[in-house]
């Protein structure tokens, strides 16, 4: 049984700039994967010589963009990226929300970490 992570990053971009990041295969290969390839919904990820592949199911426009691994079996799990504007400070941040084994959690959270460092990195923060 897979648990729901939720993260919080605080990315003071534009929501159109963090948004093409998130939602569009060139992007997505910026900091998510050494490659990206999209048709239609379904993306395919590649890491060091490694796919995987996953089905948008959900965006909305500088929103948010969600995502379900299509080797999953659980059909309640996907990641999602979601774009946050506080509405006092004006402080843009990026929800995470992932679905992992509950003996991944730290991992997951550790990688999550390195790949929006990486993120900040190709958008100038």
């Amino acid at each position: 049984m897979k648990k729901k992570i939720d993260l919080e990053y605080i990315l003071n971009s534009s929501p159109n700039v963090l948004y093409s990041r998130l939602s569009t295969a060139s992007g997505l290969a910026e900091w998510f994967a050494d490659n990206v390839t999209v048709k239609g919904k379904i993306f395919t990820f590649i890491w060091e010589g490694t796919e995987q592949t996953a089905e948008l199911v959900g965006y909305k426009n500088n929103k948010y963009a969600r995502f379900h691994w299509l080797d999953d079996e659980d059909e309640n799990s996907y990641f999602e990226f979601r774009i946050n504007i506080d509405e006092i400070t004006g402080d843009v941040a990026l929800l995470i929300t992932d679905f992992v084994e509950e003996d991944e959690k730290e991992d997951s959270i550790d990688l999550w970490d390195t790949q929006i460092a990486q993120l900040k990195h190709v958008i100038g923060l």
